[in-house]
């Protein structure tokens, strides 16, 4: 088209071995824009991120990722990086058919990624260094979600906790508390006038882990099905409160309340008695492709 750019992408379904769950993906390979136009196809798409990739030749660094939501750009995501590590091996071929660790780039800096192929092909990454910070007090947590105070487990607290995305995880006392929350824009404001970050993460526990909804309005995500940057964190939380046993892997499912259950496997490496690394991996399922035909500068 005269006076256009197209811009070719894929998408995918991550976190999930079956097509229409998990998180949707767009990933634009190769493609050269300006970031404000990055962020206004993302805008365009409205799906929870939308990545734009490069290939970087720096060592291990196999490629560089822009990823944006609806509303911004973020220096760290999970369902991006699992789904674009899928891209690379099984649809793209930017590696060799016995590779099985390469780096990926990101604004948060280099993520380490792991490669189990078979069908499907499994990708994990490693979870930046995590920070915990401010609590809140269990009334505060549940009024912003709508619920009692009963809801909100009293052995934990609720805290806000970062590997790049801040994030308040609430813990809860069932599943069944999980579905029934809502995100209440107007308890946030009043009981959290200081805080700049108001994307919540709450979990109750299950045999095999936990089970989760994650908010994020501030990214323009009413609810997203698979957060895997908040799932690190979220572990590196029960870690350090002593509420996950000392094994190696666990399950998160997320946004079944939705209809688009998602399987976030996490692997945890210990050392004295606390976790030395964090894992996060799943699968991708590609579902189309297709292009955008973007104003030209």
């Amino acid at each position: 088209m005269l006076g256009m750019i197209e811009a070719p992408y894929m998408l995918f379904d991550v976190f999930t071995a079956t097509a229409f769950a998990g998180n949707q993906l767009a990933i634009f390979p190769k493609t050269s824009l300006d970031d404000a136009t990055m962020q206004k196809i993302a805008r365009e798409l409205n799906l929870s991120e939308t990545v734009f990739l490069s290939p970087v030749e720096d060592g291990e660094v196999l490629a560089s990722l822009r990823i944006f939501t609806p509303e911004r750009e973020v220096p760290f995501a999970g369902h991006p990086t699992i789904g674009t590590a899928i891209a690379l091996v099984d649809h793209l071929w930017w590696t060799g058919p016995n590779e099985t660790s390469f780096v990926l780039r990101e604004r948060v800096g280099d993520i380490p990624i792991a490669i189990e192929r078979g069908t499907p092909t499994l990708a994990w990454l490693t979870t930046p260094p995590v920070t915990l910070d401010r609590t809140i007090h269990q009334e505060d947590a549940a009024a912003v979600l709508g619920l009692a105070p009963e809801d909100v487990r009293a052995d934990l607290p609720s805290q806000f906790a970062t590997a790049g995305n801040p994030f308040l995880y609430i813990p809860l006392v069932s599943k069944d508390a999980v579905d029934r929350a809502i995100y209440d824009a107007v308890a946030v404001r009043a009981r959290l006038p200081w805080s700049e970050y108001t994307d919540i993460y709450l979990f109750a526990a299950t045999e095999d882990g936990t089970y989760g909804r994650m908010f994020a309005p501030q990214f323009g995500i009413a609810e997203d099905p698979a957060t895997g940057s908040a799932t690190g964190p979220l572990y590196a939380y029960l870690a350090a409160y002593g509420k996950i046993p000392k094994r190696e892997r666990f399950v998160s499912e997320q946004g079944v309340a939705m209809g688009r259950k998602s399987v976030l496997q996490v692997r945890l490496k210990w050392r004295d008695g606390k976790p030395s690394s964090i894992q996060i991996g799943g699968c991708a399922v590609f579902v189309g492709e297709g292009r955008l035909y973007v104003p030209a500068p």
